[in-house]
């Protein structure tokens, strides 16, 4: 287990990354680091560039400036085995062609510490099925993997990552399709990760998934306003109604262990909601930096959603209620 002096160290570091697609950018000026042993949520609405940035973290698509480092060095010259020795990424799903027993598809996290004309050998089953013990779902070993619920699945996505043995788990939206209690038991083994040194880089659409699991947030807003810092110090009703366009109210919650949590609520009767409803097109007009507020339009003005994209040259968004 490492010790606490090594959950101090700065795991990933993303230096003024500015992100897009054939030489146009679609978001610049992206800076955060993430220890070892922490977790960072990306909050943001749809079209902000989050999946952007997140191919762009993952290595799948060259950033356009800036830099991005792991463990003190810079990853633009990283072979891709290289970078998967210390990230390990879940897709919010994963649909397989092949029905692979959960043992066989765990073990191809191993991928990375194998030679080319090399197959598993003992050494790595065992990483395998310590990964599945980890999680508490080695009964699931010998199940076809095809056959799993969904929150079987991303539990066992989970244990592959960690037979890559990584330092960084970047995860894509993993609550996505999982029922209220499955997204909670994940977020526990979220948790439970970071405390043995794991650093964890998550998104999701949920802003009590980041209160859930603290550490901290990075708020990708429109007109790449970003907003980073500690769970408890950025997330508050202004920077989330800023976020998202809507009014919300944060409460306390208070678990039986005494342990307080706080907790995000939107306003679903408020006046401004029920005006925006009479107008059944809302458009998005800045009354001062960075700050958003809703006028009803006629619906002759309504333009397609597919507008609100990752399009450098097109910041204005219109959204059908």
């Amino acid at each position: 287990m490492p010790t606490i002096d090594a959950f101090k160290k700065p795991v990933l570091n993303v230096n003024h990354l500015a992100c897009g697609y054939d030489g146009r950018a679609v978001v610049t000026d992206v800076t955060f680091s993430v220890q070892a042993g922490e977790v960072l949520t990306i909050l943001g609405p749809n079209g902000v560039g989050k999946t952007t940035l997140f191919k762009t973290l993952l290595g799948f698509m060259p950033a356009l400036s800036g830099e991005m480092r792991l463990c003190g060095e810079d990853v633009s010259d990283w072979t891709r085995k290289r970078f998967a020795s210390v990230v390990a990424y879940i897709p919010q799903q994963h649909n397989p062609a092949f029905p692979f027993s959960v043992s066989e598809f765990v073990l191809m996290g191993r991928t990375p510490s194998i030679g080319t004309l090399s197959t598993p050998d003992a050494h790595d089953a065992q990483i395998a099925h310590e990964a599945l013990v980890r999680l508490g779902i080695e009964s699931l070993s010998e199940r076809d993997y095809t056959s799993l619920s969904g929150g079987e699945r991303q539990m066992v996505l989970i244990a592959r990552a960690l037979a890559q043995q990584p330092q960084v788990l970047v995860m894509d939206e993993p609550c996505a399709s999982l029922d209220y209690g499955n997204q909670v038991r994940l977020l526990e083994q979220v948790i439970d990760l970071t405390h043995d040194g794991l650093s964890v880089v998550m998104t999701t659409h949920d802003p009590n998934h980041a209160f859930m699991v603290g550490g901290k947030v990075f708020c990708m807003g429109r007109s790449e306003h970003f907003t980073y810092g500690a769970v408890s110090d950025v997330l508050n009703e202004r920077t989330l109604q800023d976020l998202y366009g809507v009014e919300v109210g944060i409460a306390p919650a208070t678990a039986s262990d005494g342990t307080v949590v706080n907790g995000c609520i939107p306003f679903l009767g408020s006046a401004a909601r029920r005006e925006a409803g009479r107008g059944s097109v809302v458009e998005a007009t800045s009354v001062s930096p960075n700050v958003h507020t809703a006028i009803a339009t006629d619906k002759s003005n309504a333009v397609d959603k597919s507008n609100a994209t990752d399009k450098p040259n097109d910041r204005r968004f219109r959204k059908a209620l």
